[in-house]
């Protein structure tokens, strides 16, 4: 028997049972843990794709523009703003992006819903209230696509920068493409000065190359990331600038073949990202040796990008949140690393060595990880701890000793990394459970569970523990499955059994479904503080990961 506060041992069997039953369900014959049919349509997206078309094709593409107008004149909430996800509570990001789309594809059509936009955004405080650069950017951007901003108001994208390659990837990172796009339209919209548009001309065929590499990883079909969202804003520079049109006209038949029947366009589908989070849990729960996991094996195996990236200076060996053309992302390289040195068989073997070998060129100087662009210190890039710590996991499973001096690197800098409170950030994850969780494991993992750090990290999730036995974000919200999950692995990994995993294991088993699973909350960071979503793959693969472990020290 287990404690009491837990149940007993069949209890948790049944409940990882019925929760490895629930995540089967998802999967497709070709391995994929599929939920893109219910957290993919984005705001974002449909704003992007809206806007896009307006400037690249207005005329051949007005079925489509009107579609997604009205797209998004549907899913407004009462209060006049727009979600990330529609559904969910008004966000800065997607109402600013939002109103500006309507107000340049449909002015007087779309009036009412713009007033709306702009006076929720005056009661949120205006562009300047939203707390990412990143955020105020791109919003800004759109102000002066809608005449809402003087152009001289705008920020301007250095385009000059693209002439030192290295460091335009570490100031840009992932943003490179779009940056480059909408710094191209800039030359032809902005005012400059004789130095600026001097420089801008000769820039300009190394900014075009850089998104024609991207644009070319994905086979040249039209989208940069499979994203409408930063498809949209990179079609869009390029429509202004009068640049790349074989580019342009590709987007333009992307948007169309990618629009949904109700007017809405996707984010980038997350094929990697599901599945690596369902597998693992599914491991963690006992399963790893379920025949039907060796679909998901050989997709990892497959999805493995054996060409570089060139765009952001990447080697070949990594993985992408998406499909067989996705860019390049440390997160994901390195849990589907620990997934596939994790499962039977040794068909992965090469993979796994490629994929450490991949993260050990991506190790930031300072011992950290980032995104996939060494030494960037972009906001929503890195360093990130949460990251940091899942490469060192990665390279552990690969069979990197603890004492490697690559380990060695990124534990000092986790130490630096910490928080005064004891917590940690997570660029990826909302506020610090998910962070502080994931450092603690690996303080762990390398027998530094006793040091400093270590103790404080675990202090701190202990202080950070709802009354009810859950964990939220670690500053008062409710408790979720996510965060409830490997709050709750963490401190098995880190001490064994305690009173607060009895009740954190306890809490999961309520939180259950009748269907066997466990709903989903939106903790995952689009962008920091700003843009969330929920990843079901993530929650099922979370809470299994939590009861099996819980079921298997418990034997």
């Amino acid at each position: 028997m287990t404690s009491v506060h837990t149940g007993t041992v069949q209890e948790l069997k049944t409940a990882v049972e019925e929760g490895a039953g629930a995540l089967f369900e998802a999967q497709r014959p070709d391995g994929v843990f599929d939920y893109g049919s219910t957290v993919l349509r984005s705001t974002l997206a449909t704003a992007g794709a809206v806007a896009a078309l307006h400037f690249a094709d207005p005329g051949g593409a007005a079925d489509l523009i009107t579609a997604g107008v009205a797209r998004l004149r549907s899913t407004r909430n009462d209060d006049g703003g727009w979600a990330m996800v529609p559904g969910l509570a008004s966000e800065p990001g997607p109402t600013a992006v939002a109103a500006a789309a309507l107000h340049i594809a449909d002015p007087e059509g779309s009036a009412e819903d713009v007033s709306a936009g702009r006076r929720w955004m005056d009661g949120y405080g205006g562009l300047e209230a939203i707390p990412h650069p990143e955020v105020v950017l791109w919003c800004r951007q759109f102000y002066g696509f809608a005449g809402w901003l003087a152009p001289e108001k705008m920020r301007r994208f250095p385009l000059e920068l693209a002439l030192l390659p290295g460091l335009y990837r570490r100031l840009f990172d992932l943003r490179l493409p779009m940056a480059s796009a909408l710094g191209l339209a800039q030359t032809r919209h902005r005012p400059l000065t004789r130095l600026q548009r001097g420089l801008a001309r000769w820039a300009e065929p190394r900014a075009l190359l850089v998104i024609r590499q991207a644009f070319e990883h994905e086979g040249s079909q039209g989208s940069w990331s499979e994203d409408a969202w930063v498809t949209g804003l990179v079609c869009a520079g390029l429509a202004r600038a009068g640049l790349g049109q074989d580019m342009v006209e590709a987007a333009v038949g992307w948007f169309r073949r990618t629009m949904h029947p109700d007017g809405s366009w996707s984010s980038t589908p997350l094929d990697g990202a599901w599945t690596m989070y369902a597998v693992r849990g599914l491991i963690e729960a006992g399963r790893g040796d379920d025949p039907r996991l060796t679909a998901s094996r050989n997709l990892f195996v497959r999805l493995q990008q054996h060409r570089p990236f060139l765009a952001f200076g990447c080697p070949p060996g990594f993985w992408g949140w998406s499909g067989e053309h996705g860019w390049p992302a440390v997160l994901e390289t390195g849990e589907i690393v620990s997934v596939l040195a994790k499962l039977p068989g040794r068909e992965q073997a090469d993979a796994v060595r490629i994929g450490a070998n991949w993260l050990t060129d991506r190790q930031d100087s300072r011992g950290s990880w980032g995104l996939c662009v060494r030494d960037t210190k972009v906001a929503n890039s890195g360093p990130c701890p949460m990251t940091t710590a899942q490469a060192v996991d990665a390279l552990l499973d690969a069979g990197v000793r603890a004492d490697d001096k690559r380990i060695r690197r990124a534990l000092k800098w986790l130490a630096s990394a910490q928080l005064p409170d004891g917590g940690y950030e997570s660029v990826w994850y909302r506020e610090h459970t998910m962070g502080t969780a994931a450092v603690l494991e690996t303080f762990a993992r390398c027998g530094v569970a006793d040091e400093e750090p270590a103790r404080r990290a675990r202090a701190w999730l202990l202080q950070a523990r709802n009354a009810d036995g859950s964990w939220g974000d670690g500053h008062g919200a409710a408790g979720t499955v996510e965060e409830t999950g490997w709050a709750v692995s963490s401190l098995i990994a880190a001490e064994g059994v305690s009173d607060a995993v009895e009740q954190g294991t306890r809490w999961l088993l309520d939180a259950r479904t009748p269907g066997g699973g466990w709903t989903p909350e939106p903790v995952h960071e689009y962008v920091r503080r700003v843009s969330r979503y929920a990843n079901p793959g993530f929650t099922q693969g979370m809470a299994l990961r939590a009861l099996g472990r819980r079921l298997a020290v418990g034997r």
